[in-house]
């Protein structure tokens, strides 16, 4: 087991504590394998960036997006591509998308791991990245 990266851990723990509602309120469905019995962690590092949090047995990434990801979206767009790249899925949603319909989000994250969310999305309130496995 490699040793752990001080730096690294830190700045997980931080963005943790700094979490919002939103993903307060998502991790609450996530945490300890309560969405169909898969386990996610949070704030999993990716290359240079940390995912809000991620299933490491199917390389789903889930992003929480707030007001400020509306001014992002050529980082946001570079994030995905590496994270695409590393062999992930990236599935995003809007902050207040998780706090009014969060049925609809998990419903939405179990169709991604089962595989019936398979194709690009790309609208107003949900942006699906499915991984692209040739770069991997």
């Amino acid at each position: 087991m490699r040793p752990a990266n001080g730096t690294k851990t830190a700045r997980a723990q931080l963005l943790r504590k700094a979490e919002n509602d939103a993903e307060e309120q998502l991790w609450s469905e996530l945490r300890g394998r309560r969405l169909n019995g898969h386990k996610f962690i949070r704030q999993w590092r990716i290359g240079p960036y940390y995912a809000d949090f991620a299933c490491r047995d199917k390389n789903l990434v889930v992003e929480v997006d707030g007001s400020q990801h509306a001014e992002m979206k050529n980082r946001d767009a570079f994030r995905d591509v590496t994270m695409n790249r590393n062999g992930w899925s990236v599935l995003r949603f809007w902050h207040i998308d998780v706090l009014r319909d969060r049925a609809d989000v998990c419903a939405t994250i179990i169709a991604a791991l089962d595989g019936r969310l398979q194709e690009r999305v790309a609208s107003v309130d949900l942006k699906f990245l499915p991984a692209n496995r040739e770069l991997a």
